[in-house]
């Protein structure tokens, strides 16, 4: 393998590995980061870093040494997520990376309504300071979400209102990012990519599209903000994370989350997945929702 070094973080994850497979397949130097080593998938050619967590900036700058380019996923949602992120980016420059392209989210803003959103933009206004080239992929809702946050009882609930959501598929978000890591001019240099689907659908439509998969009766419900907080109170999440998953449907019915963007194509050649595709593609995404099951 010839040319600039490649570090994926979060290679052990959907996005993540994902992208590393897909650049260990064109033949471009890569380095797997993780939090637990042993996670790390097998890739031929692709160097294992040392356990690397965001927040470890010694930890960081070892696994970084060398890279010319991080592919830096965002952490798993915590209340330390920027500090993680910020001390994962500073630990780069320190070693001179290059470049950094970030999965963020699409709508980031300092006052967008989904709190996960915010802790994003924070992270994209730390890039923007710091002294390294920088692209921001800012992904739409995963369309695997939609069968998984749907409960064995057929129904998809939250306070979503009537609003629409351009989820996309993991499958394009790596494809999109694979694009942008391997081209090395500066054309993507302070640009934000929106990732999302072909087309914004309700939640509705989505539990339409699913029963027609499922060949069973898919139901949305829509919650009022007491009824989602309640319906979630068992699952003995911290207050911080009922919030972000309640918070993030309000989003959807906020209108943030339904822009379609034209930035899958563009990127990668291809149309984006549509989600009857996807469950067409992913049937055990609705396994659990099988009749008999």
């Amino acid at each position: 393998m010839t040319g600039p070094l490649t570090a994926v973080t979060g290679a052990s994850g959907a996005v993540g590995g994902r992208v590393a497979e897909r650049l260990v397949r064109t033949g471009a130097p890569v380095r797997l980061l993780g939090r637990d080593p042993a996670r790390l998938p097998g890739l031929p050619g692709a160097d294992r870093a040392p356990a690397a967590p965001y927040g470890d900036g010694e930890a960081m700058r070892r696994a970084l040494d060398g890279a010319h380019t991080l592919f830096l996923v965002s952490a798993h949602e915590s209340p330390d997520r920027v500090r993680e992120h910020t001390t994962a980016v500073d630990a780069a420059v320190a070693v001179g990376v290059e470049r950094i392209v970030y999965v963020s989210f699409q709508g980031a803003a300092p006052d967008a309504t989904f709190t996960f959103a915010r802790d994003h933009w924070q992270t994209e206004a730390h890039l923007r300071t710091a002294d390294v080239r920088h692209t921001f992929l800012r992904d739409n809702w995963y369309l695997a979400g939609l069968p998984a946050m749907t409960g064995a009882d057929g129904v998809l609930r939250g306070p979503a209102g009537d609003g629409r959501v351009a989820a996309v598929a993991h499958a394009d978000i790596a494809d999109a990012a694979a694009a942008v890591l391997l081209d090395g001019s500066t054309a993507h240099d302070g640009r934000a990519y929106d990732l999302t689907g072909p087309e914004a659908f309700t939640l509705a439509e989505a539990a339409e599209e699913l029963s027609r998969a499922t060949g069973r009766s898919i139901r949305y419900v829509p919650e009022t903000l007491e009824e989602a907080y309640a319906s979630r109170a068992g699952y003995g999440a911290e207050a911080w994370e009922v919030a972000g998953w309640v918070i993030s449907y309000e989003a959807i019915a906020a209108g943030e989350l339904a822009a379609v963007s034209d930035a899958v194509p563009t990127l990668t050649g291809h149309p984006a997945m549509d989600f009857a595709t996807f469950l067409a593609e992913h049937p055990e995404s609705y396994r659990h929702l099988l009749p008999g099951v």
